[in-house]
């Protein structure tokens, strides 16, 4: 039996706290709410395989996992599972920022080409381990300034799973780690060509190998088919442009090479759960307006040390999560 949980969204207005720490107990099948909160995993027993999505995973102990606000999460224990999550919102830590101090641009939550997991070995295993239990009990005592307190500790170990993740001289380079050469000329064009090809039979042709080839060399390196990658690029840049600019839906969609916005919009909510407008509306009400932070009619994303808070503009409330 699958065990299922509501979407469980963060709202401060109804007094939800910015983070928080739970422990995990799984036996079964279970699938977490969608939550539009940054999700850290810490396993500390158990094997079996999950869900990001569409692709698939295996996991072993001491294992780091990370998720991204609304994505679709399934789990499926073979042993008895057990750990920790920790669940943040951008107010508590802006990881589209906060990211380029940690050294790679989204390796941890938002990079659609790697592995949302991180296998941890002593010593990082008992510093890890130290700092949920720190987490832990400033949120059950709550000291003076804890929430301070709180965001030193889940820095540190985003910095440091962020070591753990990419060499260091990969992130200065901007080089692949992964063991297929063909997957580097790959993202390269995908990185060029997802606004305007959308068939992984193009991205074959470019990189002169067979549909079949390119395929299964995808889905072996990254649990995923490419028409996932290329779909799941594209919804990235959506939803970056529809938090922080005010560009109509219909506009955005054309962008991304989708002249049916209807269309757009169900792909968008199969893949999050809720409508583009009620992201928008909901997320920047929440976020009191500081991610409007980029002029109407831009339409590339900048980088991370563009993203500033100098527009207070909130849109109207919307609680209707239908296209």
């Amino acid at each position: 039996m699958v065990r299922r949980a509501s979407s469980q969204l963060y709202d401060p207005r109804q007094g939800d706290p910015p983070i928080v720490l739970q422990e995990l107990r799984w036996d079964a099948v279970t699938e977490p709410a969608r939550t539009n909160c940054f999700s850290i995993y810490w396993l500390t027993a158990g094997r079996g395989q999950f869900w990001a999505d569409s692709a698939c995973h295996a996991y072993a102990p001491h294992s780091l996992l990370f998720f991204r606000p609304y994505q679709y999460i399934r789990f499926e224990p073979s042993t008895r599972t057990r750990g920790a999550v920790i669940q943040f919102h951008a107010n508590f830590l802006c990881v589209e920022t906060f990211h380029a101090e940690v050294g790679c641009s989204g390796v941890l939550f938002n990079d659609p080409y790697g592995l949302p997991l991180v296998p941890v070995e002593e010593p990082e295993r008992s510093e890890i381990a130290a700092l949920i239990l720190r987490i832990g009990q400033e949120q059950t005592q709550q000291h003076l300034a804890y929430q301070e307190v709180l965001l030193a500790y889940v820095k540190v170990l985003l910095v440091l799973a962020s070591r753990l993740k990419t060499p260091r001289e990969s992130c200065s380079s901007g080089a692949l780690s992964h063991g297929h050469p063909l997957l580097a000329q790959l993202r390269e064009q995908i990185e060029a060509n997802y606004c305007t090809l959308h068939a992984p039979a193009d991205y074959a042709a470019l990189l002169h190998v067979t549909p079949k080839t390119l395929g299964r060399t995808v889905r072996e390196q990254w649990g995923k088919t490419l028409t996932e990658l290329i779909r799941e690029r594209i919804l990235t840049h959506a939803k970056w442009q529809l938090l922080h600019t005010l560009r109509p839906v219909k506009e955005i969609a054309r962008e991304v090479g989708y002249d049916d916005e209807l269309y757009f919009s169900r792909l968008f909510k199969k893949a999050t759960g809720v409508s583009p407008t009620f992201f928008r509306e909901f997320e920047t009400e929440i976020r009191g307006g500081s991610n409007l932070s980029m002029p109407l009619g831009q339409s590339t994303i900048p980088s991370t040390n563009q993203v500033g808070e100098n527009s207070k503009t909130k849109a109207r409330r919307s609680r209707k999560q239908g296209t």
